[in-house]
């Protein structure tokens, strides 16, 4: 069957009992936000200028270079907020708010189920969010959730397209005036004057930032902040995990939704299968074939296509149309 396309048996089965369950938990991952356009950096090949983005995405490499970190989140920043949910993220946080009983849990940091106003406690942000930020002093414990402002602070604004090139005031070099001219003379990568440049591309020259105009820690003054996402080598958040956890042990569940994720990886095959165990039949949402059928048991479901399109779609007869809310 074609993508976005459900059977008639899958759809009316899947109606009957959604209309019936009451204890839902769903996973979900990049597929989630596939629809809203964002880049995901997933993987050892994806890369960040001449940088591979997992090799951003550590302590070291914050301790190391603090300022190029924060120039690759901030990048990531503000794509998301150019980004907009998708009908994806309104479905689940209107079902949340039909259903008491469902929760969800999100590896995506990129803010957009927030956005969509998906009730706070509903929703667990397994690898933390992109606008969310912590001090990095030993001893301070500041932080702050649901920081959309952007750029978070001056010096690390998104660059604006020019014809003309741009001197540098702190590097006397040549070297970033060089940049600045080979950039100035490309029309493919100066793009209109005005407009936010591609800054994921090398060839478009970075400004140097010192530490002291980085996000800086308003309550001991004397620590960076650094974005609240969980980076290679640290522990996932413990509060997330013992709220998911209780929501698992504490009752029956009566469906699972995957979407957008292999759920291969630990814990979130760990989910699935605990789901099972309580009782939980699993419905799949996910364009890769293969992905989604794996691990699928008698009485699954498995809707091939974008999230964006299937999911408002399936939870239809719980939720109403939600298409008004993600144009608004």
């Amino acid at each position: 069957m074609p993508p976005n396309k459900i059977s008639a048996i899958d759809r009316a089965s899947f109606t009957d009992y959604l209309q019936k369950s009451t204890r839902i938990l769903a996973l979900c991952g990049a597929g989630l936000s596939a629809s809203s356009g964002l880049p995901t950096f997933r993987g050892a090949g994806g890369m960040w200028r001449n940088h591979e983005a997992t090799s951003l995405a550590t302590p070291d490499a914050f301790a190391n270079n603090p300022a190029l970190v924060w120039q690759f989140y901030s990048y990531r920043r503000h794509m998301a907020l150019t980004a907009n949910p998708n009908p994806a993220h309104f479905a689940l946080a209107e079902l949340a708010r039909r259903r008491p009983g469902f929760v969800t849990l999100t590896q995506n940091v990129d803010g957009l189920s927030q956005r969509a106003n998906h009730p706070a406690s509903q929703l667990h942000l397994l690898h933390g969010s992109l606008f969310d930020v912590r001090c990095t002093e030993f001893y301070c414990n500041y932080s702050a959730q649901n920081n959309f402002t952007d750029p978070i602070v001056p010096a690390l604004a998104i660059p604006k397209g020019s014809l003309q090139p741009s001197p540098s005031s702190i590097d006397n070099t040549g070297e970033e005036a060089s940049k600045s001219l080979a950039a100035a003379m490309k029309g493919d990568k100066a793009t209109e004057e005005g407009k936010d440049l591609d800054i994921s591309d090398a060839g478009i020259p970075i400004p140097a930032i010192s530490p002291e105009d980085l996000p800086q820690c308003p309550e001991c003054h004397k620590g960076l902040l650094r974005p609240g996402v969980v980076w290679f080598g640290e522990p996932l958040p413990v509060a997330t995990m013992s709220a998911v956890d209780k929501f698992v042990e504490e009752s029956d569940i009566d469906l699972m939704l995957v979407i957008g994720t292999s759920a291969m990886v630990w814990p979130a095959a760990r989910y699935v299968e605990e789901a099972r165990s309580r009782g939980a039949r699993v419905a799949v949402i996910n364009m890769d074939k293969q992905d989604g059928k794996r691990n699928l048991a008698k009485g699954d479901w498995f809707f091939h296509g974008d999230a964006g399109t299937i999911l408002p779609d399936i939870l239809y007869p719980v939720i109403g149309d939600v298409s008004t809310k993600a144009t608004e």
